[in-house]
C-alpha cells in the first residue's frame, strides 16, 4: 500500500487586465500587452517591444491582451491655457 495523497495543482486565473505594476519582460517598462502562450505561461511587453515583435508573437498566442490604446487616450502635452 502507497501512502500517497492525491494533488491537484491549480493556476490562478490571469487577469483579463494589465496594471501599472506589471512590467516588459524585455526593458522593464510598464506593459500594454499581455501574451498567453499556447505552451503555457504568459509574456509582458511594452508598446515598443510589442510592435517590434508583434507579428512572431500572434504566431505563437494562444490569446493576447492588447491594451496600447490606453497610450492615445492620454495627451503628452497639455493644449496651451490648461497648465
Amino acid at each position: 500500500m502507497r501512502n500517497e495523497a492525491d494533488v491537484t495543482t491549480a493556476v490562478a486565473p490571469s487577469s483579463a487586465h494589465l496594471s501599472a505594476a506589471d512590467r516588459c519582460d524585455r526593458c522593464g517598462a510598464q506593459a500594454y500587452l499581455k501574451v498567453e502562450l499556447q505552451s503555457g505561461g504568459e509574456l509582458h511587453f511594452c508598446a515598443h517591444h510589442a510592435r517590434e515583435h508583434g507579428d512572431k508573437l500572434r504566431e505563437i498566442a494562444a490569446n493576447l491582451v492588447d491594451e496600447t490604446d490606453k497610450l492615445k487616450a492620454t495627451p503628452a502635452i497639455a493644449p496651451e491655457g490648461e497648465l
